[in-house]
């Protein structure tokens, strides 16, 4: 089922809504007009030819109902909810609807699943591949290098990894200016691999793709123009496909395996939280759930009574 026509101008509204004053990504952006879609056309589904005030309490319900049938994780109805409730209070204010039908609505609560990561010698074996396929000096080898050496130094998501120009680097200091979810700033280190793998792609690897379209981008593709996050994942999964036993993870795992690796090397959590750009500390506490796991696995296959 498609969204009706109708509803386009409202949604185009709220879409500038979301990046202006609420500062959302793309990809958060893209998601929530994707959950609406799909529910103005359980609407029409329901009550053809209606407009926002017949949305209701029941029929939001009636709509999660619907899309959990269809198999959607307990995660992904999480998100459409709060995109639901997001919009509705929007709409209140706006003057769109007189009552918000949602305000009632719960947030289903996710499972919290353990992450993917890497062991310690898997991450070393992947940012060896990437160097070994750096060692020609091919303009995109030396970035797929940097991409993955930085991903894992620093933590970051690949959305700020792509976003960053070359005005973000601070290469006397090894340290990234990085913005992040929320239109928030913060500063992360890196080590000195990662500044060496830096060094070559600002030397050999991006002059040789430049372009007048390239700007300040940090990061850019084959025709100068800056990578696209989807390009990102597509060379992470390719590294990691050379790494004998690692688990086929993308740049989030590489995230996951950073904060994990922190942690099990002594990091503070508050200081890992900010590394990460976590808003509540709860959410940088999954990784001591995946240290806490790992610490068990190896004692149950150690311990003579474990």
């Amino acid at each position: 089922m498609n969204a009706p026509d109708r509803f386009a101008a409202i949604l185009e509204e709220y879409a500038e809504y979301l990046a202006l004053e609420r500062g959302r990504s793309d990809h958060t952006r893209r998601a929530y007009l994707t959950d609406l879609r799909s529910l103005f056309a359980f609407l029409e589904h329901r009550a053809p030819g209606a407009g926002l005030d017949a949305l209701s309490l029941p029929m939001l319900r009636a709509w999660l109902a619907a899309q959990a049938a269809g198999g959607a994780a307990r995660t992904t109805l999480a998100r459409r909810t709060s995109a639901v409730k997001t919009f509705t209070a929007w709409a209140v204010r706006r003057g769109v609807i007189a009552t918000d039908p949602a305000s009632r609505l719960q947030v289903p609560k996710g499972r919290r699943t353990l992450p993917s990561v890497l062991r310690q010698d898997q991450a070393l074996a992947a940012m060896a591949a990437a160097d070994l396929g750096a060692e020609q000096r091919d303009p995109l080898a030396l970035r797929d290098r940097m991409i993955v050496e930085l991903l894992y130094a620093t933590g970051i998501r690949v959305s700020e990894l792509c976003g960053l120009d070359i005005d973000d680097l601070d290469t006397g200091r090894r340290l990234l200016r990085v913005l992040g979810k929320g239109n928030k700033q913060r500063t992360v280190p890196f080590g000195r691999p990662a500044l060496t793998a830096l060094t070559d792609w600002l030397t050999d690897g991006r002059p040789a793709l430049a372009t007048s379209d390239s700007g300040p981008a940090l990061l850019i593709g084959p025709r100068g123009r800056r990578l696209d996050p989807r390009q990102a994942r597509t060379v992470v999964h390719q590294t990691m496909s050379a790494v004998d036993g690692a688990p086929d993870i993308g740049p989030h795992g590489l995230r996951h395996s950073a904060a994990t690796h922190l942690l099990e090397g002594g990091a503070d959590l508050r200081v890992v939280q900010e590394l990460l750009g976590h808003s509540t500390l709860a959410t940088t506490q999954l990784y001591t759930h995946v240290t806490v796991a790992r610490l068990r696995a190896v004692h149950d296959q150690a311990h003579p009574r474990a």
